[in-house]
C-alpha cells in the first residue's frame, strides 16, 4: 500500500507542475465553465414576472453554486482515452505497475487545484457585482454539499470514462460524448434548476444519473430543498452500476486491444 502512495504522489507532482505550465490556459477553461453564469441573468429577470417555485436570489445563488460545482467535477477522460487507444499511447502504461486509470485521476484532481484561484476570483468579482446575493451556508450544507460534489465528480468520471472505453472498438467515441452532453445540459439542472420542470417529468428524471452530477451538489449548498438520503443513495448506487460496467468493458477491451496487435 505504501508504495502504491508514493506512486500515487509522484503522479500528483508530476502532473501539478505539468498543469501550472498552462495557467493561461486554466484561466481560459474557468470561463468556459461561465454558462451557468449566462443561464442566471436569464431565470432571475424571467423570475420577477413569471410565477415560479424559486425567488429571483435563490436562482443567483442556484446558478452561482452551479458555476462552482462544474468547476470540480468537470471531466475530459474520454478525449484523452481515445487519443491514446487510437495513436498506440495506451500500450506503454499497460506495462506499468498501476491501473492506467490512476494517470488520469491524477491529472483531473490536480487541474482542480491549479485553477482553484481562478475560480475564487471569479466568485469574488461576482459577489462584488451581486452583494445581495452573498450568503453563509450553514456547516452542515457545507458538509453535505462537498460530499455531492465529490459524489458527482466520481459519477461523472465513471460515466465518461465508461464510455470512453468503447474506443477499443469504435474509433470517434467522442461523437457518443457530444450527444451525452446535450442530454447532461438539460436534465443535471445547468440550464434550468429541476424546480421548474413539470412534477411528471421531475420525477422520472430523478431516477436517472444526471441530476446528481449538478443539481444535487448545487441546491444541497444553496439551501433549496431536496430528498439527501434518496439523493446519495441513488448517486451511489449509480457510481456501482458504472464501476461494475466500467471494469466488465475494460477486460473485454483489453482484449480486443491486444487483438488488433498493439
Amino acid at each position: 500500500m505504501q508504495a502504491f502512495f508514493r506512486k500515487l504522489g509522484a503522479l500528483f507532482s508530476t502532473y501539478y507542475a505539468y498543469m501550472l505550465e498552462y495557467r493561461a490556459e486554466l484561466i481560459l477553461w474557468v470561463l468556459a465553465g461561465s454558462l451557468p453564469l449566462i443561464m442566471m441573468g436569464v431565470w432571475s429577470e424571467a423570475a420577477q414576472t413569471g410565477d415560479f417555485s424559486l425567488s429571483s436570489l435563490e436562482f443567483i445563488r442556484y446558478f452561482l453554486a452551479v458555476f462552482i460545482v462544474r468547476q470540480f467535477t468537470i471531466v475530459w477522460v474520454i478525449w484523452e482515452f481515445e487519443r491514446e487507444v487510437v495513436e498506440g499511447k495506451l500500450s506503454p502504461r499497460l506495462l506499468q505497475p498501476m491501473d492506467p486509470v490512476w494517470h488520469h485521476v491524477t491529472s483531473h484532481v490536480v487541474e482542480r487545484l491549479a485553477r482553484l484561484p481562478f475560480t475564487l476570483l471569479l466568485i469574488g468579482l461576482f459577489f462584488g457585482l451581486y452583494p445581495r446575493a452573498f450568503w453563509i451556508p450553514s456547516l452542515m450544507q457545507v458538509g453535505l454539499g462537498s460530499l455531492a460534489v465529490l459524489m458527482a465528480f466520481t459519477l461523472r468520471f465513471l460515466m465518461q470514462y465508461t464510455l470512453a472505453l468503447l474506443a477499443f472498438w469504435v474509433e470517434r467515441v467522442t461523437a457518443v460524448e457530444q450527444f451525452h452532453f446535450l442530454v447532461y445540459l438539460f436534465l443535471s439542472g445547468v440550464i434550468a434548476p429541476l424546480e421548474v420542470f413539470p412534477p411528471g417529468l421531475r420525477q422520472i428524471v430523478s431516477w436517472t444519473p444526471f441530476p446528481y452530477l449538478v443539481h444535487f451538489p448545487a441546491s444541497l449548498w444553496v439551501g433549496i430543498p431536496v430528498d439527501i438520503g434518496r439523493g446519495f443513495v441513488t448517486g451511489l448506487a449509480w457510481i456501482g452500476l458504472f464501476w461494475v460496467v466500467n471494469r466488465w468493458l475494460w477486460r473485454k477491451g483489453l482484449q480486443q486491444y491486444s487483438g488488433m496487435g498493439a
